[in-house]
């Protein structure tokens, strides 16, 4: 019979999931190890991305419950979003309609590459119970003081109808349609990260060699901590009474004490109160204001791309130590959302305050002797008053020190980092489970009311919240009180949703209904052993699921501080050198491509054309190869005698015989390896396949049998069904349930091959047993080079073990 992967590749489908073949025990005795792969957002189709994803965790996983481990292995959906939205405005489908239907797609996509995730662990986040606990860890969120309503500027995606959090901001557009955002102000929910800022930091020093360098330093420079001085500059009594006695001074924090008495000019955000009263009370003329309203509605990046632009507020403040008037600037280079949006400006030491005062005309003052201006490196303090003659490096301590002790100021830590704005104008997410009341004000629902569950009676049309133009849906009674009330339409981020799942899988199905996550199952399976998935997620995922995790400890539901023990980010699937997408045209369908070839080829291919963190390129023809090499494995098992693993005298064997042992065992020896440190998949597969080509120039039945026996057990992670199959029929699956233990022998060479070069140019080489001396592989060497030795004197002899003998040689005298 020929190889068959469709007929394979269903028969051992169906046989894996009546056996519940990958189902993680319910007791928690043995030493476990939880695999997971960032679960898809249920789209419609599987990309050749998510096959590259999940057949990586699904090698690791197979690969461990051979080891004997309980493995956690499971799937499931990152079901809520707005393109269920954009769905059911384009086709006229219900969002929650188009969501579980591409679900049921989709998971039989996923079960015809035959991944062996858990059946009975698999939940989409949309689904009502899964929104009941989220609501609940929210609600004691917003008891802790971890959650709360405020209104700010925020950025607002006009295409989805809804705000953006600052990570999903991407060089000035939204991150999912690519359109511009713009600034808005408008009241919204937010969860205290920097709360935990400190310890985000902190403690990705435990994750150092077990995430990419690349993630520890995003992170690390997103959170951006800063250590510095915190004041006050006072305005003038002029200014005060320009803004109408509103305003005294106003709060900037710098990194930079020791520079202080060097300060010329402050510079305010757009956005800043003090610069707004201007705008609103008309005290610039019509021109600056215009300017001024526009950078303010540019986002982040918008800025940081323009050149420098600022204006003079007509307004000073005084210098808190030497009494000095300094003229307050607005800045399109001073942000809002760090440092109180005020700064003090150095031009002599700072580049950007440089450039700025270059470009306006305004005063430098040099305070650190060194190099042309601007001097950005260390050396002794000067007009610095009493600090004239110090290292700018140690006065800083002291520059603290002399305003906290005059209470002008105080040492302070400020983070880049920003609190992450929840809260989305749209329909198809989890409700927020807030009431507005009268009377009470902003009230949590009551626990047992739980899940607030969105209606389904909705009109999807693009313009507006569903929820807040629903006729009934938000009328409510208080929790309080009792009184009419009007519950909160805006929905969650879907990333909290995909902040805690790793948790939700942890916790026994059996126990969904009574509780979101169980404490004793959590502590035993997290933290994830191996997670995988993007780089694109460095920031925005990673960063909410390690607060998530924590918070959540903090709460008691669990008692890990990190979610994700180990961390793979593997590269893009490519096809013509760029990203495969639908508008290039260049997108390779895995149905169409498992209907060609089968599950088994698509899978090996998609590990052995590039290692896992690097690009994979496309290419058809190794695909091909895939398939090959694996039809030519099947058609193989007539080779094998022996219906379990062969006991080999290794001194009975023939050159090539023990040559194919050497090279099945060397594979054998890079397994581990390859499934527990590199992932380097690409080199198992390899090393199979020189072992099958090693097996094929001998004849011996019993190192065929032991041959295939050991490569079916390397490659039934990798590819399940054929080697499963053949493993069936040849050894009833004994190799794929026990562990292969090491023959050194095999390694143990009769000979060993030199290469005899003269002058460093090979001339011949030469057979020598692996136990010769020095002196002994001169000799051959001598004596096989000696046509090309005539009529020379050797004047140095180099023998490289294992490799070759070089002799240097000059005409005799």
């Amino acid at each position: 019979m020929s190889y068959s992967p469709s007929e394979i590749e269903k028969k051992w489908q169906a046989v894996w999931e009546e056996e519940r073949a990958y189902e993680p025990d319910e007791g928690l005795e043995r030493e476990k190890k939880y695999i997971l792969s960032m679960f898809p957002f249920p789209s419609g189709r599987l990309h050749m991305g998510h096959v590259r994803n999940y057949a990586i965790g699904d090698a690791l996983a197979r690969y461990y419950r051979k080891q004997n481990f309980n493995v956690l292995h499971p799937i499931g959906w990152d079901a809520f979003g707005m393109p269920a939205e954009n769905a059911a405005i384009k086709h006229g489908r219900h969002p929650k309609e188009w969501t579980y239907s591409n679900i049921d797609y989709m998971r039989q996509e996923l079960s015809s590459l035959g991944f062996s995730f858990s059946k009975t662990r698999e939940f989409a986040t949309c689904d009502p119970l899964y929104t009941k606990w989220e609501q609940e860890f929210i609600i004691k969120m917003f008891q802790q003081k971890l959650l709360y309503r405020e209104s700010t500027t925020v950025n607002w995606c006009q295409e989805c109808h809804t705000v953006l959090a600052n990570e999903q901001v991407e060089e000035g557009c939204c991150w999912r349609c690519d359109n511009e955002v713009q600034l808005k102000e408008m009241p919204g929910y937010y969860l205290d990260i920097i709360k935990y800022a400190d310890e985000l930091l902190a403690d990705l020093d435990q994750l150092e060699d077990k995430w990419p360098s690349q993630v520890l330093t995003m992170q690390k420079n997103w959170i951006g901590k800063s250590q510095g001085l915190e004041f006050s500059f006072e305005l003038t009594d002029a200014s005060k009474k320009k803004l109408g006695g509103n305003f005294e001074r106003f709060q900037v924090f710098t990194t930079r004490p020791d520079t202080i008495y060097g300060v010329t000019y402050s510079a305010l955000a757009p956005e800043h109160p003090i610069t707004k009263y201007l705008i609103e009370n008309n005290l610039m003329d019509s021109q600056t204001t215009q300017r001024i309203v526009d950078i303010s509605n540019m986002t982040e990046i918008e800025r940081a791309k323009e050149g420098k632009e600022g204006y003079d507020l007509g307004i000073e403040v005084i210098h808190p130590l030497t009494g000095e008037h300094t003229p307050v600037w607005t800045a399109n280079f001073v942000l809002a959302s760090y440092g109180g949006g005020a700064v003090m400006a150095v031009p002599a030491h700072d580049e950007r305050d440089f450039e700025f005062a270059s470009q306006y005309n305004l005063p430098i003052k040099r305070v650190i002797s060194g190099g042309e201006l601007p001097y950005t490196d260390e050396g002794l303090l000067q007009n610095s008053d009493i600090f004239t003659n110090e290292q700018n490096r140690s006065a800083k301590a002291s520059i603290i020190k002399l305003f906290e002790e005059k209470n002008l100021g105080q040492g302070t830590t400020n983070f880049k980092l920003r609190n992450w704005g929840v809260s989305r104008q749209r329909y198809w997410g989890a409700p927020i489970p807030f009431v507005h009341c009268k009377k009470c004000g902003l009230v949590p629902e009551k626990i047992e009311n739980l899940p607030i569950a969105l209606p389904d009676d909705v009109a999807i049309t693009g313009e507006g919240n569903p929820l807040e133009n629903h006729p009934t849906w938000k009328n409510c009674s208080c929790p309080q009180c009792g009184a009419d009330a009007i519950r909160e339409t805006d929905t969650l981020d879907t990333f909290v949703q995909s902040s805690w799942y790793q948790l939700r899988y942890a916790t026994n199905p059996q126990k969904w209904n009574t509780e979101g996550i169980n404490k004793e199952e959590a502590d035993y399976w997290l933290g994830v052993d191996q997670y995988i998935g993007g780089i694109e997620h460095a920031i925005l995922h990673l960063l909410y699921a390690r607060f998530f995790t924590k918070v959540l400890r903090d709460l008691d539901y669990c008692s890990v501080d990190e979610p994700f023990e180990r961390l793979l980010t593997q590269g893009m699937v490519l096809k013509n050198g760029a990203k495969m997408s639908k508008s290039k045209g260049n997108t390779v369908d895995p149905d169409q491509l498992i209907a060609e070839y089968g599950a088994d080829t698509a899978r090996l291919f998609v590990l052995f054309a590039a290692p896992p963190q690097k690009e994979l390129e496309w290419n058809d023809s190794a695909v091909e190869g895939a398939f090959r090499f694996l039809k030519k494995l099947y058609d193989r098992k007539d080779k094998v005698s022996h219906s379990s693993l062969p006991s080999i005298d290794q001194s009975s064997l023939g050159s090539k015989s023990k040559e194919a042992r050497a090279k099945v065992y060397e594979a054998l020896k890079k397994s581990t390896d390859v499934y527990t440190k590199t992932f380097a998949f690409n080199t198992l597969i390899a090393a199979c396949m020189e072992a099958l080509n090693a097996l094929d120039k001998q004849e011996d039945k019993a190192v065929w049998s032991e041959g295939l026996y050991i490569i079916l057990h390397l490659l039934e992670p990798i590819a399940p069904h054929i080697t499963t199959e053949l493993s069936q029929e040849l050894f009833q699956r004994a190799n794929l349930k026990e562990s292969i233990v090491m023959q050194e022998e095999v390694f143990v060479q009769d000979s060993i091959t030199l290469a005899i070069t003269i002058n460093g140019k090979k001339r011949t080489q030469v057979e020598v047993s692996p136990t010769a001396s020095k002196e002994e592989i001169l000799v051959v060497a001598k004596e096989a080079g000696a046509k090309w030795l005539e009529g020379m004197d050797i004047i140095k002899e180099i023998v490289v073990p294992n490799k070759l003998v070089n002799l240097v040689v000059k005409p005799s005298a």
